[in-house]
């Protein structure tokens, strides 16, 4: 659109329509060429817009509508949205626009097919599959959209009441004129860990203690009606309870009965957690973790009762061993083959760490052939005194 001169000349394309106006009013709609009038005081003017699946100012609509019914009814498709209504507008049977309560707009119908479904939310709150395939909801305000997993329990709370339980499954639902919302409860066990907190012993010993507890939703709707936070009330209760079980006992007592303390804290949460819609599967004691002197003087008696230990294995055994060697020596007092052989085995130990060693076969007590004749002389009276 410009001004040649005299001349206002104005190009309106194949997707397009333009609003001509003269002094700010409205003279005419213009459709695809090219138009050219006289205008010498440059009083003309267009506005040109896309009309292929596009939308138009609402408030052009209405005043159109108003001052020209027949062009409105032509080009134009006014939507106006109840206080309790929704309209899926389409655009050649594809959804585009969702209109809101309370709210008006217009859409060219020019080289487009527009069509409109106006719903009322009060009547049915639930989106019905069709419209869920039809809409992305996520970019609707009006609209609560959920997706139940086959672990979990969907609860519909509307203006804060508790409606019913939903199924694993996508649901939603308008949200006009009402708060509704969608509470998703987690029904597999839970691990809960109850970090280290310190507590004073019997016999006034400060411990830091932590826990494990498995915990389950047994009861989706007493859970959520009960208390909105299932794991911080069964943390305070693990905490009371740890307390109570540590607190009468002394340090050796928490020692030596763990399992009887976690017995203690499970039978209080157990009976408790019931009115939160939760039952404890499991719960125990992980670490009591003393005071560094505590620890050290512990380490000390511990190291202590493994020197004692070892003391006493190492006495049993040179017992058995001096026990070992009584035995041998009586059995070499009544066999003096036996000792001739303890003699060589002796001499053979030597030999290894001897580097040489002569043995001289000469006459006489010292040679080898005098130590052989012993040794035969030796089993020969062994073997007659047998024969007597």
């Amino acid at each position: 659109m410009r001004h040649y001169g005299l001349l206002f000349d104005v190009v309106v394309k194949d997707d397009e329509r333009g609003f001509l106006y003269q002094d700010g009013r409205f003279v005419r709609l213009l459709e695809p060429g090219r138009f050219r009038t006289f205008d010498p005081s440059a009083k003309m003017s267009a506005d040109v817009m896309k009309v292929v699946r596009s939308e138009i100012p609402a408030e052009r609509a209405l005043l159109m509508e108003k001052t020209q019914p027949r062009l409105a009814e032509t080009h134009f498709v006014i939507v106006q949205a109840g206080a309790n209504e929704v309209a899926i507008v389409s655009f050649d049977g594809e959804p585009k626009h969702l209109v809101l309560p309370n709210t008006t707009r217009a859409f060219w119908k020019t080289l487009t097919q527009v069509d409109v479904e106006l719903i009322d939310t009060q009547a049915d709150m639930r989106i019905s599959k069709r419209h869920l395939d039809r809409l992305d909801l996520n970019r609707v305000p009006v609209a609560v959209n959920a997706i139940i997993e086959a672990h979990e329990a969907g609860l519909l709370v509307v203006d804060g009441k508790l409606e019913g339980r939903l199924p694993p499954g996508r649901h939603a639902f308008w949200q006009v004129g009402r708060t509704v919302k969608v509470v998703k409860v987690d029904l597999r066990p839970q691990p809960l860990e109850i970090t280290a907190q310190e507590i004073l012993t019997k016999d006034r010993v400060g411990v830091r203690v932590t826990l494990t507890a498995f915990y389950q939703i047994a009861d989706p709707e007493k859970a959520a009606m009960a208390s909105g936070d299932v794991p911080g009330t069964l943390y305070r209760l693990v905490q009371f309870a740890i307390r109570e079980a540590v607190a009468t006992r002394t340090l050796d007592d928490i020692l030596a009965a763990r399992d009887t303390i976690d017995e203690e804290v499970r039978a209080f949460v157990k009976g408790r957690v019931i009115e939160l819609g939760a039952q404890v599967k499991e719960i125990g004691v992980k670490d009591v973790i003393l005071p560094g002197d505590v620890r050290e003087l512990l380490n000390k008696v511990v190291e202590a009762e493994r020197v004692a230990k070892a003391n006493l294995i190492r006495r049993q055994e040179e017992t058995a061993a001096t026990r070992s060697l009584l035995n041998t020596s009586r059995l070499m007092e009544d066999n003096p083959l036996l000792m001739r052989l303890k003699e060589l085995e002796a001499l053979e130990k030597l030999v290894e760490k001897v580097g040489r060693i002569d043995l001289h076969t000469g006459q006489g007590a010292g040679g080898l052939d005098a130590l052989l004749q012993n040794l035969y002389s030796l089993g020969d009276a062994k073997s007659r005194t047998k024969s007597d």
